[in-house]
């Protein structure tokens, strides 16, 4: 019935105008069909790429620094106690750890030592290893001041030495900071610095008779008091022989 409707509507028409309105028709009658547009797709960031995906692949993580693998001792030796105006050196010697031990073994007597293991990462044969070594200590006079740079080898030891005087008795307080520094052998290499360890120092200072502080200044302040505790004493006995002499020269009065 719908067909011989749209015949007889489109005989007296011409021949192009039948056909654009027959496209019309096929047109509206497909979508109609249809069930419409599809909905938006609200969870697309959420689905997982397939193996077809055209999804940019993720970025590669940064090249991490490798496993730490050469184990290493490093031991620090230091005055624990020393005269104002004597001199004295601080050691420190990163080595490599054969025995397992961490109790070090002071070089000079009456030191104190320290001992640490610590893990290197070994990156040797790209990389040039140096390790640097700095003094950080208020009040007291020490070389050398600024850092201390040495080269770090597989199976070999560094060591550092600071010398330091006390100029003033008390009780100084320092840190020695250590840091590793890799610089790449290649030129498109990678490079770090790493900090390996802070070594905390105390070291005080006494006078000659091994006081310190304030047993130092209690024994000052004595002796100055004894002193003019004696120096008085001195000038009353002058004084008495002055006047003995006097009265022997002066001649006796007679009446």
């Amino acid at each position: 019935m719908v067909g011989r409707l749209i015949a007889s509507n489109l005989l007296p028409m011409r021949t192009p105008s039948r056909m654009l309105l027959i496209l019309l028709l096929v047109t509206a009658l497909l979508l109609s069909g249809c069930g419409g547009a599809l909905p938006p797709d609200t969870q697309g960031s959420q689905r997982t790429p397939t193996a077809g995906s055209l999804l940019p692949p993720e970025a590669p993580a940064p090249t991490a620094m490798p496993a730490i693998q050469e184990p290493r001792l490093l031991s620090l030796e230091w005055p624990a106690r020393l005269r104002v105006g004597d001199s004295d050196t601080i050691r420190l010697t990163l080595e490599v750890d054969e025995s397992g031990s961490i109790t070090p073994t002071a070089l000079i007597e009456g030191h104190e030592t320290r001992g640490e293991r610590v893990l290197i990462p070994n990156l040797y044969d790209t990389h040039t290893v140096m390790v640097e070594a700095r003094l950080d200590i208020a009040g007291l006079t020490y070389t050398p001041t600024s850092e201390v740079i040495e080269s770090l080898l597989p199976g070999q030891s560094v060591k550092f030495f600071w010398s330091i005087k006390p100029q003033e008795v008390g009780r100084y307080r320092g840190t020695i900071w250590l840091h590793l520094h890799y610089l790449p052998k290649e030129p498109d290499g990678q490079e770090a610095r790493l900090a390996l360890s802070a070594q905390l120092v105390e070291i005080k200072a006494v006078n000659f008779l091994g006081l310190g502080g304030g047993a130092a200044r209690v024994s000052g302040w004595l002796g100055a008091a004894l002193g003019s505790i004696l120096s008085l004493d001195k000038l009353f006995e002058l004084a008495v022989g002055l006047f003995k002499r006097q009265r022997r020269k002066t001649p006796p009065q007679t009446g």
